[in-house]
């Protein structure tokens, strides 16, 4: 499976987020490892939604609640007695950000800090890995892709709640699980910051793989904003990767994981926007099409790269999906979707075909 040295089997899982879409994808990949997950989140923000498509419902526990209600997060984390924390739960839109500034700043941080006091009340934790984005760093917008060590940032509410977050999981690993005393306090816990994450079964709301697929199902050209903008574009199946990985080496309880990963795709796969549009619309075919939308609305980057560097040379993560086979995977996964196929036997077939190519 994923590493042979680690026995996912009856290992305990808390995933907050679990209803979201890089959530979904996450349950569905541990309980196939033979984790036994207990999700926390809130309802699927749209409809439809992976967690309803695939039935993530048969496979794990499903608890909904806010990681802002301190009472419930905290029974139902202490009740579970998790091995292992994985904290995806967050309002993740830059553009509704600005509409609403101060809840994304109380999910995105003040939800984060009672994830990890949660975890303090929970002496079964072992490893907690808390995921942000690529989005957290001061973002100059140089040709430079970004290292672990860079300046947290961010000029816009989500990306600025997002820094946020690193912090607070700096402040509770220096406080509460300090890496001098780990053998003591047995607490190792790291943070994520994945790039730009496409893949069947997102259906969010101002994204840009969501917005081609509702245009192309509706048979509309797709109004697309700031197609020259450059992300570390990535198959959700790569990070997802990289979090169970660093789980696993979390749980080892060698320090020397507890900081943070970056995990992006190679040089070549951060391609601008409109690349991406194209490819899609090639892919998709029946006369889909895109056009530009001449407001472009908030501020956005226009350029962001990571260096996943660190997480190659330590934890032996490297992308297996080019961004053509991504795009490739993705549209396979929304046709079936729309041909009424099982879609937790499709997806967990792709999670199996990612597998393969680890292995090989």
């Amino acid at each position: 499976m994923v590493a042979a040295a680690h026995n996912w089997k009856g290992r305990r899982v808390f995933l907050t987020g679990h209803t979201g879409f890089k959530g979904g994808w996450l349950a569905l990949w541990l309980t196939r490892l033979g984790a036994d997950v207990r999700g926390y989140a809130l309802d699927p923000s749209t409809t439809p939604n992976l967690f309803d498509v695939a039935k993530l419902g048969s496979v794990m526990e499903d608890i909904r609640g806010d990681i802002r209600d301190a009472a419930k997060l905290n029974a139902a984390m202490t009740a579970f007695k998790p091995d292992i924390v994985m904290h995806l739960a967050a309002q993740p839109l830059v553009r509704y950000s600005y509409e609403d500034p101060i809840g994304t700043y109380e999910t995105n941080v003040i939800g984060t800090a009672r994830v990890l006091e949660a975890v303090r009340k929970t002496p079964s934790v072992r490893a907690v890995v808390s995921v942000t984005t690529d989005k957290c760093y001061e973002n100059k917008e140089t040709l430079r892709p970004y290292v672990e060590t860079d300046p947290l940032g961010g000029y816009d509410p989500y990306s600025s709640s997002k820094a946020c977050a690193e912090i607070v999981s700096a402040a509770y690993r220096q406080s509460f699980f300090p890496l001098a005393d780990i053998a003591k306090h047995r607490v190792a816990l790291a943070t994520a910051r994945a790039g730009n994450v496409i893949g069947g079964g997102d259906w969010s709301t101002d994204r840009l793989i969501p917005d081609l697929v509702r245009g192309f199902l509706a048979g509309e050209p797709v109004r697309i904003r700031r197609p020259k903008a450059i992300r570390p574009w990535q198959h959700v199946l790569e990070p997802i990767f990289g979090y169970i990985r660093l789980a696993e080496e979390l749980y080892a309880l060698d320090p020397k994981f507890a900081t943070a990963y970056n995990f992006g795709p190679v040089e070549e796969d951060a391609q601008p926007v409109e690349w991406i549009a194209d490819k899609m619309t090639k892919f998709w075919g029946n006369g889909a099409t895109w056009v530009l939308d001449p407001d472009p609305g908030v501020h956005e980057a226009g350029y962001l790269k990571l260096d996943a560097g660190k997480a190659h040379a330590e934890l032996g993560w490297t992308p297996h999906l080019n961004l053509e086979t991504a795009l490739e995977w993705l549209v396979a996964w929304y046709r079936a979707w729309e041909s009424g196929a099982a879609m937790q036997e499709f997806t967990l077939q792709q999670i199996a075909d990612y597998e393969a190519l680890v292995r090989s």
